[in-house]
């Protein structure tokens, strides 16, 4: 059977497909995926006629900010898959949707199920362990404590996630309501930052909460924790080590 050709609207689609060893059916992507093929625009502001040009079987969208692309690509006559996970066992799940989509299934029952595991092993490892009180901050003016898969991400680790419930978007938070928290560790994770996330963004704050006081102000690359790909399960094991570094081990 002839893979079917796709363009990869969603940098988080595309780093699924990676791990299904799928990328080279790839015939476009946005200016923020990272894979060798041709850009069509950006991930809200694709070019259609590049698309349309594409001439793809399947289209991948993803999240809420994107279902007006998603509509008017269908309206444009592509077929297209859309997938708006909001919590951790969503976000595996939604493997096996793109896997579908570009006709590798039972791939991504294998990465769903390689996903798991990867989770339950860090919670194993993390189970009797002190709980420390976890803020992560996804944008800094204003600060936002990241919701969605986020919590799931930080109790699955090891940590308490007071900020946002599962399942529900990142919301701007005030200095009383991250001082009353106490968190033991904060993550700055900016998004679109990389890397590059400055600490004394929280640390330049008048805000006395223990992880300034104590040093645990970590970065950590956006895509770990932002991105409902597989990278996220690297974001698990990686704030885990943070948190609990003499179980789980350093990770990078």
């Amino acid at each position: 059977m002839t893979a079917p050709t796709v363009v990869s609207l969603a940098p988080s689609a595309t780093e699924t497909l990676r791990a299904l060893d799928a990328t080279d059916s790839l015939a476009g992507v946005t200016h923020h995926c990272d894979a060798d093929a041709p850009p069509v625009g950006g991930w809200l502001n694709p070019d259609y006629d590049v698309v349309d040009d594409c001439d793809p079987d399947v289209v991948l969208t993803a999240d809420p900010l994107q279902r007006e692309v998603r509509d008017r690509l269908r309206e444009r006559g592509h077929r297209v898959a859309h997938v708006e996970p909001r919590t951790l066992g969503e976000v595996v799940e939604s493997f096996v949707d793109v896997a579908r989509a570009v006709g590798r299934e039972r791939a991504g029952h294998d990465l769903a199920w390689r996903a798991r595991s990867r989770i339950d092993r860090v919670r194993r490892l993390t189970r009797d362990r002190d709980r420390p009180t976890v803020y992560c901050e996804e944008w800094s003016d204003p600060p936002t404590a990241a919701g969605n898969w986020v919590p799931d991400a930080v109790r699955a680790a090891g940590g308490r996630y007071p900020f946002v419930p599962s399942g529900e978007r990142s919301r701007e938070v005030d200095r009383e309501t991250v001082e009353d928290a106490a968190p033991d560790h904060v993550v700055l994770h900016v998004c679109g930052h990389g890397e590059r996330s400055d600490p004394t963004a929280v640390t330049g704050r008048d805000w006395a909460v223990p992880a300034v006081e104590r040093d645990a102000v970590h970065v950590l690359d956006d895509s770990l924790l932002n991105q409902p790909s597989p990278r996220l399960l690297d974001g698990v094991e990686t704030l885990a080590a943070r948190l609990h570094p003499d179980a789980v081990g350093r990770q990078s």
